[in-house]
């Protein structure tokens, strides 16, 4: 899908690298975007506020 959209490979492989290091950190993080959206968030905002919570984490990840 990513590569559909023109995403750069690097990039890529950097999500799929973080995701690796820590699944559990991702799937809170999805489950809290999802709770929003459910309580009648836009996806886009809810997707932000959400990263920005766990930005410290996932810069480590980086």
């Amino acid at each position: 899908m990513l590569r559909s959209q023109g995403v750069p490979e690097a990039q890529i492989d950097m999500v799929i690298t973080m995701m690796e290091k820590n699944p559990e950190l991702f799937k809170q993080i999805a489950e809290e975007i999802q709770a929003k959206i459910k309580a009648g968030a836009d996806q886009t905002v809810a997707s932000m506020e959400v990263m920005k919570k766990y930005e410290a984490e996932l810069k480590k990840l980086a």
